[in-house]
């Protein structure tokens, strides 16, 4: 298992970048795996009735690229996720690529917690905003 940053690593500011292109197979994994099967994200025919006109991510299949992004990279593996707030700004379609930033905006050496800016993208539009809350394992 790769380590992740220690809470001593560190620093206001740092960021970090993760991709990823939305498949059909990952909204309809992502169906499977919750239950959620809302026509909307499932459904062309349904979609197209609605004021997205074409299916449509889960928002929190694009959610999941913040855990994906701070359980992997930063401060990735070990940490523990503490709180998450999530607005959901924009659709995601079938397709595009979801730009996630994390970055740190604050760090609580006693309690062994960062707070991370959260920021999904698609094509230059935030989708996702939030924040999170870390902790981090005792070196």
């Amino acid at each position: 298992m790769t380590s992740g940053y220690t809470l001593e690593q560190l620093s206001i500011d740092q960021s970090v970048e993760y991709r990823k292109i939305v498949t059909e197979a990952d909204v309809h994994a992502f169906a499977e795996v919750t239950g959620d099967t809302n026509p909307v994200h499932l459904d062309a025919e349904y979609a197209a009735t609605t004021s997205f006109a074409k299916p449509i991510a889960h928002g929190m299949l694009t959610a999941g690229f913040i855990s994906a992004t701070i359980g992997t990279q930063l401060p990735g593996p070990g940490c523990i996720y503490l709180e998450q707030t999530l607005k959901f700004r924009s659709p995601v379609y079938i397709g595009q690529e979801v730009v996630t930033t994390v970055t740190v905006t604050d760090i609580n050496t006693r309690r062994r917690r960062a707070t991370l800016q959260t920021v999904c993208m698609c094509e230059g539009k935030k989708v996702v905003t939030g924040e999170a809350i870390i902790m981090l394992p005792a070196v």
